[in-house]
């Protein structure tokens, strides 16, 4: 091989992965948000999950960025392990698409698909049919990539050197290691397979090395996965060793299954004579295959991954904390006693929002690195308890409520969200002291001072509005309005010293700025604790109809 035809190699496979990445990107932005809210609500069984991992990995001809958004869903807790693990198997069968795609010799008609891609993405003003040009563009790319690998390696078939490292595969482990490695380091499997293709079409490569390649490349293909997996929480690297799991499962019953059955002929038997189409139907027959087997021990490769990355103690409360207690039979009970299963589980949410604030501000005056990541922990718990209270309410519209009912189902969807952003504002003073700590900058003891007894106000502010919330002990009403005034009080008194303060140089900048964005932050905390204190007061005067 020329160093020219080596450049083309080259080229071609650039030309291939960046074809790739454009179709995906141009079919993940046709379909908007669409492809999120799918996968997370369609994983109430393993059959829906692995439909869903399926679908969502053919729009998106990506299995990786599949199995990296449900590492994301997985480590906030929007998606349990059961749910990830049938998602992860489609998802290994829709990659399969791209080969069969590549099988069809469509390289005659990659101009006109590159013109007319170019032609709606650059001159069309409309944003859908911009996002439909991309596609095409990066279909028409993914073709002249292909045909560029093909054009490069056909000279291979006179080299003695490479013939000879050809011939090293036809060792099954051998094959199967190079699947591996090639496959990590393109870290895609479809564009692996893709160009295991282009060397058996030129004749470079058999079958049989071909089928074992393919079974290193669905091993290889989790690299993406375990590398997206180091900044997730325990939950998300497990979600990565339920992927390594299923394809190491999976590669040991196909070397089993090959061995003793007369499975490669059967396949080869569906397109004689067409090796490109013979190594695509094997990619996607063996993942069909492995999923059919692997599905029904999905618990069991659950809880493998539990062994190898052990449940602690405190995640063990942690997914107590995010499973609804309350609103689990809501359509099954009075509705009356479903509307106080609704308001009890709201209280629950509420301590946990409270008790995380309450575990900020300690953590503000006296820091502690496990403290702040408990703090953006305990924020994901209540973001994961909002969305299910959010999704539980919708059942409580079926119901035959009265109007009484209704009103106050409405008013606690308004107090759901005064609980969130409680959270909110925990995890914001988290982060600033982590911002003062990182940069080495510290507030002056005054000041200090100052906020310990707005927060100390608030914080009492803030108990109450969720004690008057739960209890509906309205005689309580003038004390958190009078707790409100003091903290109103404090933000304006604390803001004034504050400029007195940088006016006379007396203070950092940074430190000034965050000052000022925590007396906020407390200010808004007593707003929302007066919301909750009146969110289920009827009115004076108010009709309900």
């Amino acid at each position: 091989m020329s160093i020219y035809e080596f450049f083309s190699l080259l080229g071609g496979v650039g030309l291939f992965l960046v074809g790739m990445s454009i179709m995906s990107s141009g079919l993940k932005n046709a379909c908007g948000d669409n492809l999120q809210t799918i996968l997370e609500h369609a994983t109430k069984n393993k059959l829906v999950a692995v439909m869903a991992g399926l679908g969502m990995t053919v729009l998106v001809q990506s299995s990786s960025a599949t199995d990296v958004m449900v590492i994301g869903f997985v480590n906030s807790g929007l998606m349990n392990l059961s749910q990830a693990i049938g998602v992860i198997m489609g998802a290994n069968i829709g990659t399969t698409i791209t080969a069969q795609i590549t099988a069809f010799n469509l390289s005659s008609y990659t101009p006109l698909l590159l013109f007319i891609g170019a032609v709606m993405w650059l001159f069309i003003k409309k944003t859908l049919l911009k996002h439909v040009g991309s596609i095409i563009m990066g279909f028409g790319m993914l073709f002249a990539g292909i045909t560029m690998i093909k054009a490069a390696i056909a000279p291979l078939s006179q080299s003695a050197a490479f013939i000879q490292f050809i011939s090293t595969l036809s060792n099954p482990a051998l094959a199967v290691l190079f699947g591996i490695g090639f496959t990590a380091l393109l870290q895609s499997s479809s564009s692996s397979i893709v160009i295991f293709q282009a060397f058996a079409v030129q004749g470079l490569l058999n079958y049989d090395g071909a089928v074992y390649l393919a079974i290193g490349a669905a091993i290889g293909s989790v690299t993406p996965n375990l590398l997206a997996s180091l900044t997730a929480n325990r939950n998300g690297k497990r979600t990565a060793v339920l992927n390594l799991l299923f394809n190491l499962i999976r590669a040991t019953l196909l070397i089993v299954l090959i061995n003793l059955f007369p499975l490669r002929q059967m396949i080869c038997s569906l397109s004689p004579g067409d090796i490109g189409r013979q190594i695509a139907n094997t990619h996607t027959i063996f993942s069909i295959i492995a999923v059919l087997v692997e599905l029904p021990f999905a618990g069991f490769i659950v809880k493998l991954s539990e062994k190898i990355i052990p449940v602690l103690p405190e995640e063990g409360e942690m997914l107590k904390d995010r499973t609804l207690v309350y609103m689990t039979q809501l359509t099954h009970i009075p509705p009356s006693v479903a509307v106080k299963q609704t308001q009890l589980e709201i209280v629950r949410m509420g301590r946990i929002a409270v008790k995380n604030l309450q575990r900020a501000l300690d953590c503000f005056f006296d820091y502690d690195p496990a403290i702040v990541e408990s703090v953006h922990t305990h924020e994901e718990t209540v973001n994961v308890l909002n969305h299910s209270i959010a999704s539980a309410m919708l059942q409580l519209r079926t119901l035959d409520l009265d109007p009484h009912q209704m009103r106050r189902v409405s008013m606690m969807t308004i107090a759901v969200t005064d609980i969130e952003r409680l959270s909110d504002h925990a995890e914001n003073i988290a982060e600033y002291i982590e911002e003062l700590t990182n940069k080495k900058v510290a507030i002056s003891d005054i000041a200090v001072k100052e906020l310990t007894q707005m927060a100390k106000d608030t914080m009492a502010a803030v108990n109450l509005g969720l004690e008057i919330f739960a209890t509906e002990d309205y005689s309580k009403l003038d004390e958190i309005e009078r707790l409100e005034q003091i903290v109103d009080g404090h933000e304006k008194d604390l803001i004034h010293n504050h400029v007195e303060r940088f006016m006379n140089s007396q203070c950092n900048p940074l430190g000034g700025v965050i000052f000022s964005d925590l007396v906020t932050d407390l200010e808004r905390c007593s707003d929302h604790a007066i919301n909750l204190a009146y969110a289920l007061k009827e009115r004076p005067g108010e009709v309900i109809k």
